[in-house]
Formats: C-alpha cells, structure tokens, sequence
C-alpha cells in the first residue's frame, strides 16, 4: 500500500502526540499518583506507535513499543514515577522527535536508540515497588482460549470498579475474513472504547493485535460508566468489524486484595474517561474539524484584501458623483465583506497555548542544569493570534525566558538569604487589549542592576557621562553585543539573544518593554496586533504623499499652537496636558515632495507611542481612517527603516505604511 499522500497527515498528528506527551509527562512528574495522566501518556505512545507501524518507520515504532512496557509498569505500579524514570522518557521523547524531524528532511528517520532502549528495558529492574512489603505482581498470561486469566491485580480492579458501580464488559469482537489490515480495524476498536472508559485486558496481547497476529476475533475486557447498547454501537459503527458479544464479566472468584490503590487509581481514570464522554453526548453534538493548508487560507485572505481595496474604491467614488443608488448598495455590500473578513480571520487565529505548551518542558530542564527551582506559570493560552504571528513568536518567547531564568532567577540559597521563598516563580501570561495581544514574561529574581548597564554602556561608549536616564540604561539589554556576563556559557554572554527579541517583534510590527524592579524582578512586556493582514490606520497628508499610521500606534491626534512650542537641547517639544512631547516633523524625517513650509499656520499633530515613550509626529493634514490591506515592499525595500509596507488606496495611489516602532 502506497502510504506516501499520508506523511504530512503523519508528520502533523506525530507532533502533536509528542506534545501532547510531553506534557503529560510534566504533569506525572508534578502528580506521579493521577492515573489519567498515565493513561493520557499511554494513549498518545500507543496510537503513536500504530501510526508509525502503518507507514513503516519501524524504529520509532520500536521505541515507543519500549516505552509503552515502562507506561504499562508505572501503571500497574511495579515501578514507581521517580526523577530517573522520568529523565530517561523524556529523552526517549527526544529521540522520537529528533527522528520525525529526519523524516521530514527525507532522511528516513533512523538513527541508534540502543542505549536509550537498553536504559527503559532497565528502569524495571532498577526501581522497586511502590509500596513496601507489596505481594509481587502477576504478569498477566495470555492463552488462547476464551478463558481470561485473571489475577490479583485484575480481581481488585473489578471489585473497585463494581463498588463505583461501574460496568465490567467482556467483548468479543470479529473482523470480516477479508478485512486487508486486521490490526488497523482492532486499534480502532479500542480507539473507540478508550473514548468511552477504560480496556485493562485483551486477549491475545495488544502487541499481537497491532502486528496482526491474530484470527478473525479478539476479546477485551473494559470498565465504564456507558451502558451496553452504547459499547456495542461504538464498536459497530466501524467498517469490517461488528460485536460478536458484549456481556458483564463475572469471574468466578474475586478477592479483595489490601494493595489495591493502583487497581482504585486505575478505576477513577476509567470513571473520568467515561464521564468525559457522557458529557459530550449529553449534548447531542459533536464538534468536527477538518485541517487546511496554511497557503489556502492565506490566499482566502490575499482575495478578501481585494474585496475591502475595491470597496473602499466603491465609497470613494459614491461620494465624489453623489450616486444615492450606488451608495446604499456600497453600504450593503461593505456590510458583507466585513463579515467575511471578520470569518476568514477567525479561521487564521489559533490560541498561543500551541506555543506556550512547548515552553514548561524547556524551564524544567533548564532549571534542572543550573540547579534552580523554578514555578513556571502559563495564563491566558487560550488567547488567539494569527496564524502568521503565531508562527514567528516562539524564538523571542524562548529568548525570554532563558533570559529570565539565567539571569534573572536567583540561586535557592541566595533567595534564601533575601528572605524570599528558595523556588523562584516565572510567569507567561498572555491576553488581549484592544486590538493587540499582550505577552508578558514576568519573574520574581533579581531585576535588572541599572548600574551594572551604566559601567557597562560607558565601557562601550554607547552612553555619555551627563547624558543618559533610566529607561535607556535598562534598554541598553536590546543593543546587539551588550551583556552583563562575566563568563560566556551556553545560555548567555554573548549579547545577541535580546537584541533578536527585538528585532523580531519589530518586524512584526509589535514593541517589548521592560518594567524593573530591583531586588524584586522583571517584567517584559510585548504588544503584538491581532494580525498583519487588514489593519485600521489613520491617513494623513505630508507634502503631496498621504501615509498610513496604524491606529494601534495612535495615540491620539491635536493641534498645536506655534507660539507653545518650545526648544530643549536643539529639540522642538510642546507640554500637552503637564508633559513635555517631543515633536517630529515627519516631512523632513521622510523627505517628502512639495513640502511648503508655513511658519504662520498650526500644526496638526499625530500623537503616537513606542512602547512607553510618546512623540508628536507634525503632518499636513488628517485625511481620516480607513480599512487598508497590509502589501509588503519586497526584499529590496524591507529593511528601510520607518516603513512596514504599503496599500492600495481607494483612488489607486499607493499610500506607505509608517512602522513608529523602527521610525525614531
């Protein structure tokens, strides 16, 4: 079978099982007695698993086989979650991972995992049982009659079960004799009935089913919360299988056993499992998702830019001819593609939990090599970004952090002496204001040493003697080849990792500031726009060329009298409401043509911001806001500082886009 149109399919849902997996490994180390955890990890290594099989890359189906036994172990709590046992699956996770990479560059996916799968085969020798004085599991012995053998640990399982008045269910189920892929159809069985509780015995093995060595039946045992007509019809309903029988298991003797707390755990992920799926059948509808190429709906959004460029062409020309008809057709018609555009948007966002998941695997082990404790806190993953910021913001996010935790997050024996508390607190938090997302990375070590910057920045001769404040020595961390270190390592001393923060966030038409607390920590705050596409800007006029201001820079628009501007060190400033503003001819800055000057007429004035410093940009004219379609210039003109692209007005003329951030 040809399986080469399913790799981007493979490739996809293989990352997102490794996520997913490594999360749940964070939170069994965080609460190594929660049993859905380990069902969760048992779930994702096994579908996984399959995954690989079916498409042939034998070497990660191996490894996650060997890592499957230990989740099966930690299960049944014949070893119990310890610091090695959790080091050693996630470098096996990192194996995985390394080896999808390599598929994706079509270099097959192999490389040596012996020492990795001769350390998992170990970890059940090296660790002892959970609990002292335990009677010794009973491996659980497969035969090949209908018989299952049942031992201790699986009587007291079905004695917790019953005692929650749960179901136990002995199913056999058929597949047609020319079903192509037996192992296929019986994945999807227990796919199914994962969904609904939990399955702790089939015969034969589920290594046996997944390789297909088997006849034509299999049987499972299974605990849930469903009713039976609800088991059968979730196993009926997949193609070439149907339930030969689904009965309540009875077993002829059922002893209670005193170890029974792994059996209990075992029952309660069974009870959540079956509790999360009545849930969603209580409401009758399940939501369906269909995935899209990141290029369709990115042509999907260049064809509604179109449609707002020629509706604003519509207006114009309702306005200047006073066509009454035209106008209330413009009207409904505008209407309409304000609604597209507002759908085809909410197709692009997704939640930067996509990004933020990847971050507390990367804080614990850094914590780890520099001997910190670390409490890393997410809010806000839930909030929803474009696609195309999404995908850009996860480098400065790493940047942060590292920062943060390097730098900023004292030793435990240093916080100790502080009077603060030996683990130290991170925090990312995202959420919306306005038209922008807000990401902060928060910490509660050291701060910035503001005199340190100074020394430092004096050394470089960037500041002067008599000429600096407070905001641009704690700035001075964003200059390329500034740093504090004394030392070079393998996480800072270099000077190039805030400096790329910036620059990021610049070109995303976003800013990051920094708020200092000495003693008490850091806060970096970045403001990013909803989306780089469709913008709001204020249209203004210089000369003969009208420029575009995103209104999420504006922070408001006035009108300055001659006579109150003032000069101060060879700059012109003007006190609005009790503070000094720096004013900015933007005709000179840009070197605009037909610029007239009129020493006798006001200034209008365009008042915006860059992250907390304020400057009154001089224009001509406001000519209004407007809805415009973000063109980029092309690689010869993107660098140009002061310019984030172009648009296409409503006459045809091309308007320039300013970007305040790279503009003073």
């Amino acid at each position: 079978m040809d399986v080469s149109s399913y790799m981007d399919v493979f490739l996809i849902e293989s990352r997102e099982h490794l996520q997913n997996l490594n999360q749940s490994l964070l939170d069994l180390e965080s609460n190594p007695h929660k049993s859905s955890v380990l069902g969760e990890l048992f779930r994702s290594s096994h579908t996984l698993k399959g995954m690989a099989a079916t498409m042939g890359f034998n070497q990660i189906a191996h490894l996650t086989h060997e890592m499957e036994n230990v989740l099966s172990d930690l299960r049944a709590q014949k070893i119990r979650v310890t610091e090695e046992v959790v080091d050693v699956l996630f470098q096996c996770l990192d194996s995985l991972s390394q080896m999808v990479d390599s598929i994706e560059l079509g270099k097959g996916g192999e490389m040596p995992v012996d020492q990795i799968v001769v350390r998992l085969v170990n970890l059940g020798n090296e660790n002892q049982p959970a609990t002292p004085g335990e009677p010794a599991r009973v491996e659980i012995v497969e035969e090949s009659s209908s018989d299952f053998n049942i031992n201790q640990y699986d009587s007291t399982l079905i004695q917790q079960a019953q005692n929650q008045e749960l179901n136990v269910f002995h199913v056999v189920v058929e597949v047609d004799e020319g079903s192509l892929m037996k192992s296929v159809r019986a994945y999807m069985v227990f796919k199914n009935l994962e969904e609904m509780g939990e399955i702790f015995k089939s015969l034969p093995s589920a290594q046996e089913l997944e390789e297909g060595s088997f006849d034509q039946r299999f049987e499972v045992l299974f605990i849930s919360k469903s009713e039976q007509e609800a088991v059968v019809k979730a196993i009926n309903q997949i193609s070439e299988v149907k339930v030969v029988s689904c009965e309540c298991f009875e077993p002829a003797a059922v002893e209670v056993s005193a170890a029974s707390e792994a059996a209990h755990r075992m029952v309660e992920a069974a009870a959540e499992d079956a509790g999360a799926a009545g849930t969603v059948r209580s409401t009758g509808k399940v939501r369906q998702t269909v995935r899209v190429d990141i290029e369709r709906l990115d042509n999907l959004m260049n064809l509604v830019g179109e449609l707002v460029i020629n509706k604003t062409r519509l207006e114009q020309i309702g306005s200047t001819q006073n066509l009454f008809e035209l106008n209330e057709t413009v009207e409904q018609f505008a209407r309409i593609s304000t609604d597209l555009q507002n759908v085809v948007m909410k197709v692009r966002m997704v939640p930067v939990e996509q990004v933020f998941n990847r971050f507390p695997r990367m804080v614990r082990d850094l914590a780890k090599d520099l001997g910190k404790e670390i409490n890393f806190v997410m809010e806000g993953k839930e909030t929803e970004l474009d696609r195309t910021v999404i995908d850009e913001i996860g480098d400065p996010l790493v940047h942060l952090l590292r920062n943060s935790i390097d730098h900023g997050i004292e030793m435990p024996e240093v916080r100790e002496s502080n009077g603060k508390p030996r683990e130290g607190t991170v925090k990312l938090i995202a959420r919306h204001e306005g038209n922008s997302v807000v990401i902060e990375v928060i910490d509660d070590g050291r701060g910035i040493d503001v005199e340190k910057n100074r020394k430092r920045g004096l050394e470089l001769g960037w500041i002067s003697e008599d000429r600096y404040d407070e905001y641009e020595l704690i700035n001075l961390i964003f200059k390329p080849g500034f740093s504090t270190a004394e030392t070079v390592t393998d996480l800072s001393g270099r000077g190039v990792g805030l400096d790329a923060v910036k620059a990021k966030i610049e070109s995303l038409s976003g800013t990051v500031m920094v708020e200092n607390q000495p003693g008490a920590g850091t806060c970096f705050r970045i403001r990013l726009p909803l989306t780089l596409a469709i913008i709001q800007a204020l249209l203004v006029k210089v000369g003969n060329e009208i420029y575009a201001i995103p209104l999420s820079s504006v922070d408001e628009t006035t009108i300055v009298y001659r006579q109150n501007i003032r000069k101060v060190q060879s700059q012109e400033v003007v006190v609005l409401r009790g503070q000094v503003l720096p004013l900015l001819k933007l005709g000179q800055q840009l070197g605009a043509n037909g610029m007239v000057e009129d020493n006798e007429k006001d200034l209008f004035v365009v008042v915006v911001r860059k992250a907390n410093r304020r400057i009154g940009l001089v224009v001509d004219s406001l000519i209004g806001q407007q809805e415009i379609v973000i063109k980029s210039l092309g690689r010869l003109m993107a660098s140009i500082p002061g310019l984030a692209g172009a648009t296409i007005l409503g006459d045809g003329d091309v308007s320039l886009i300013l970007d305040v951030g790279t503009l003073f």
